[in-house]
C-alpha cells in the first residue's frame, strides 16, 4: 500500500532528512586518508542520537544474515551498497559512498551521498558527476500524473547513454512512518509505465551506478555488495516528496558541497 503525506507529515519529514543531511556534512567535515568508516560511523551514530533521533539502519533486520550492525552504509570503490564500516584506513584515491537514515518524530530521512578521499582521478570524478547529474534528472521526472518508470528511464538514459552501468537488484523505494515503503523507484525503466505519481507521495531516489558492468555480486556477510568486476561504483540519494504536482527535495547536499568546495 501506498501511504500519501499530508502536509504536516512532509515537514516532518523534512525534519528528519535535514537532520541526515547535517549528518552527512559532518562526514564530509571530517573524511580524509587516515580516516576509517567505523570512526565515521561513531561520529554520524553519536550526531544522529545528539539531536534527537535514532539512526534507522543499526539493527535494521536482513532476510538473509543478521542485523545491519552500523548506523550507516560506507561503501568503498568497488561496493555499490550497505558497506559495513570497518577499521581499514581510507586512502587517498578512494572514493566512499555514505548512505545515511534517521527516524526523527516517527518519520525516516534517507540520502546519500559519495565522497572523494583526497585526489581521486578523473574518471572516477566523471562517474560520480553523471551518477549525480542522473540523480536530478530522475528527480526532475518525478511529476504528478506521470509514472515511476519515468523516472527510472530519465536515470537510465543518462548514465548509460555515458557508457556506465545501472545496477538493476537495489532500488530507490516509497519512504515515510518506515524505511522502506510501497513502491520499488528503479534506476531503470520504460516512459509511462508502472506506478501513478501523485501528490502526498514520498520516494527516495538512489541512483547506484558503476563505471563498468552493472553486475554485481553479494559477499558472505550478506550485506556488502560489489561489482563484479571489480569498478568503481557511485550512489547519490535523496528523499522527495510530491507536492504541489512536482517533486521537493527534502533531504539536502548543500552543506555537504560547501565543505567540499572548501577542501577542494
Amino acid at each position: 500500500m501506498i501511504f500519501l503525506k499530508t502536509e504536516d507529515e512532509i515537514e516532518l519529514m523534512r525534519a528528519a532528512n535535514l537532520l541526515v543531511a547535517d549528518t552527512l556534512t559532518e562526514i564530509a567535515r571530517n573524511i580524509r586518508p587516515g580516516v576509517t568508516t567505523r570512526q565515521l560511523d561513531s561520529l554520524a551514530e553519536e550526531f544522529i542520537r545528539d539531536h534527537g533521533a535514532v539512526p534507522t539502519f543499526k539493527g535494521y533486520p536482513n532476510p538473509y544474515g543478521g542485523p545491519f550492525p552500523a548506523s550507516v552504509c560506507t561503501s568503498v570503490n568497488e561496493v555499490v551498497v550497505h558497506g559495513i564500516p570497518n577499521d581499514r584506513p581510507l586512502e587517498d584515491g578512494d572514493v566512499v559512498s555514505v548512505d545515511c537514515g534517521a527516524l526523527l518524530d516517527g518519520y525516516n530521512g534517507d540520502s546519500c551521498y559519495t565522497f572523494c578521499v583526497g585526489e581521486v582521478s578523473a574518471d572516477v570524478k566523471r562517474l560520480l558527476r553523471v551518477t549525480k547529474e542522473s540523480l536530478y534528472l530522475g528527480i526532475k521526472a518525478a511529476l504528478a500524473g506521470r509514472r515511476i518508470g519515468d523516472i527510472g528511464y530519465a536515470v537510465q538514459r543518462h548514465c548509460e547513454a555515458n557508457g556506465y552501468g545501472v545496477v538493476r537488484e537495489f532500488v530507490g523505494h516509497g519512504i515515510g512512518k518506515e524505511m522502506h515503503e510501497e513502491p520499488p523507484v528503479p534506476n531503470y525503466g520504460k516512459r509511462g509505465s508502472g506506478v501513478l505519481i501523485k501528490d502526498g507521495m514520498c520516494i527516495a531516489i538512489e541512483p547506484m551506478i558503476t563505471a563498468g558492468s552493472p553486475r554485481i555480486g553479494i559477499m558472505p556477510d550478506r550485506w556488502t555488495v560489489k561489482t563484479l568486476d571489480g569498478k568503481c561504483a557511485a550512489h547519490f540519494e535523496h528523499t522527495v516528496a510530491v507536492h504541489h504536482g512536482k517533486a521537493d527535495i527534502l533531504s539536502s547536499f548543500a552543506g555537504i558541497e560547501e565543505v567540499e568546495g572548501k577542501l577542494y
